[in-house]
């Protein structure tokens, strides 16, 4: 049964939501028209669409009696989690053409790194790469060859960019496929040990090298929980997944019969056969707050604050950080994946992974089962693993208790009572804080601050010795309209330092943190960002700020009429728009709206 605290978050959502989700549903509807949308193609559109087919799919792209299926496609060789995709399309065009079916590569979409870019210029262009990703995605399906999509992607912007863009085709069914996670290298507690020992000078960077090299070391995506890994949990708890296919390896054959079967479903879910699902009646109220849920009680990123925010509003589904922080306030945290424990996503897995997550949750009442799904009604369909039993895929129950409960616990016996994302909210703004890595004692932290506008002034401000005390950093001008919202992760080992050497350390910042956000409290996505005038800009070197994660609050302790009374802090004159393609982005860092609202240009 739902847990009635569940249930009134939810129908508060589907409350707000009535007049947007409805005219939503309205477009998909329109959108679907009667039959394959290429049998009402004009000819010469047609024959553009199947030109460089092969006969056999010619013939059948002519009839519209057997479903086309679009891949959009996140491939690039450069990134370890994007490689393995490259051999997808040829696999996916056999599997669809086994069921007497069709497959085109509709197009492809960016894909950027966080890990490459961090602490560069390029970083600045991360958040709005979402954004082209969604366009991209509407370009690739804007054809109307195709009767369903298969969505090719993992990592940090490219998994949201392609639902947002898929939900534009809501009429469509449309399934996800992952390419899995690398195996376990140097563990993701060595490798942090050394980035702290590199960033206090103790070793060199020949030895930092050495071990990012472990860490990140062959195919597939990074191992820690970050943002990449929080994708893949989300859409299984969504049910866009074949059940179980997030975190197999690259290069199984386990994960090449979980691609086959993506396809193979999606042949049989599209308007042409008994079994029609279309995404827009996927992804709704309860799809998203399951994903909500999910996430907290994994622990995941903190970009998923802004990202399923910008999603589900492109379902016409209207959410924000005060009910991620009631989610939280109810839903466990039940698994430690570093950063918020020691494993890594391979241990995770096996321990009973995404199957168990969703079995407890079901059976605490904290996610709603009565929901639609790629493989069926019903989220028990996840509860269930994927095996090979006589070279064929099947699915078993999964695990009914955690194989290692250092790792992964029942919602019964949490690690924590609480999902650990929670709302600051006070006289600086609005912002989101991930407790889950962080001890009690560092929780609360009132100190002076320190006012920064570059992450890599903070850097040397550390190497010159002129933290070495309380401190709260702040680093503004990071939001979107600024600078287009880069990631601050460089300035967790410098601040992490202070705070292992007795410091009470904190981070106020306007930008993100990262999927890695740790054991130091963030106060991050501050809204109003400092270029909107938000109260961040009238700090000064010296006040002091309370950040209290207990209470909610995020306060600079400074006389009411005094702060009244403060000017804004301009936006630093040497900061940079161009070089590294960010002149072309200056229409979007125009455009985008508030963290809260999902730093959006839509």
């Amino acid at each position: 049964m739902t847990d009635s605290r569940l249930a009134d978050i939810t129908a508060r959502i589907i409350e707000r939501s009535a007049n947007s989700r409805r005219a939503y549903l309205a477009r998909m509807a329109e959108m679907r028209g009667k039959g394959p949308l290429r049998g009402g193609l004009p000819c010469s559109n047609l024959a553009h669409g199947f030109a460089a087919c092969g006969e056999g799919d010619k013939q059948s792209l002519k009839l519209t009696e057997a479903a086309n299926i679009g891949i959009v496609n996140a491939y690039n060789d450069m990134l370890s989690a994007h490689q393995p995709l490259g051999e997808f399309p040829d696999q996916i065009k056999r599997a669809a053409h086994a069921v007497g079916c069709t497959a085109q590569v509709a197009g492809g979409v960016p894909a950027m790194c966080d890990g490459v870019t961090q602490g560069t210029a390029g970083m600045e262009l991360s958040l709005f790469s979402r954004d082209i990703i969604a366009g991209a995605t509407a370009i690739a399906l804007s054809h109307n060859m195709f009767d369903g999509a298969l969505c090719l992607g993992v990592c940090d912007k490219i998994v949201p960019g392609l639902l947002i863009g898929a939900l534009s085709f809501g009429h469509l069914p449309v399934i996800f496929v992952p390419a899995g996670p690398m195996t376990s290298g140097l563990s993701n507690k060595d490798k942090a040990a050394v980035r702290q020992l590199f960033a206090e000078g103790k070793v060199g960077r020949d030895k930092l090298l050495e071990a990012e090299s472990q860490a990140y070391h062959g195919q597939g995506t990074c191992t820690f929980y970050g943002t990449a890994n929080s994708n893949q949990m989300l859409l299984e708890a969504m049910g866009l997944h074949v059940p179980g296919a997030a975190f197999e390896n690259p290069g199984t054959e386990l994960r090449e019969h979980l691609t086959n079967a993506a396809t193979e479903r999606l042949c049989k879910i599209t308007a042409l056969g008994s079994e029609y699902t279309p995404m827009a009646e996927v992804v709704d109220e309860k799809c998203i707050v399951n994903a909500i849920a999910a996430l907290l009680a994994t622990g995941g990123s903190t970009n998923h604050a802004i990202h399923w925010i910008a999603v589900a509003r492109n379902a016409g589904i209207i959410i924000d950080w005060q009910d991620f922080s009631e989610l939280s306030s109810i839903v466990p945290l039940i698994a430690r994946v570093y950063p918020n424990g020691s494993a890594d996503v391979n241990h995770f897995h096996a321990a009973g992974g995404s199957a168990f997550v969703i079995r407890t949750l079901l059976d605490a009442g904290l996610m709603h089962e009565d929901v639609n799904t790629v493989w069926g009604k019903g989220l028990r369909h996840y509860t269930r693993e994927p095996r090979l039993l006589d070279g064929r895929l099947s699915h078993v129950d999964g695990v009914q208790e955690s194989a290692d409960p250092d790792v992964l616990r029942p919602a019964s016996e949490p690690f924590q009572p609480e999902g650990g994302l929670r709302l600051l909210d006070g006289n600086l703004g609005r912002a989101v804080i991930k407790v889950s890595a962080v001890e009690e004692e560092h929780r609360v932290v009132e100190a002076p601050v320190r006012i920064f506008t570059e992450q890599d002034d903070l850097r040397i401000a550390f190497e010159a010795g002129e933290l070495d005390r309380d401190i709260i950093a702040v680093v503004r001008f990071q939001g979107p309209r600024a600078n287009g919202m880069p990631e601050l992760h460089k300035l967790t080992p410098f601040l992490g330092v202070l705070q292992d050497r007795g410091h009470k350390v904190a981070l106020v910042t306007d930008g993100r943190m990262s999927g890695a956000s740790g054991k130091v409290p963030a106060a991050i996505h501050l809204t109003p960002e400092a270029l909107a005038g938000g109260p961040i800009g009238k700090l000064l070197d010296g006040d002091v700020v309370r950040l209290d994660a207990a209470a909610g609050t995020l306060e600079a302790l400074v006389p009411a009429d005094e702060w009244a009374q403060r000017r804004h802090a301009p936006r630093p004159s040497h900061h940079s728009d161009y070089g590294t393609g960010r002149e072309l982005f200056g229409f979007m860092r125009d455009a985008v709206n508030d963290a809260e609202s999902g730093a959006t240009v839509f």
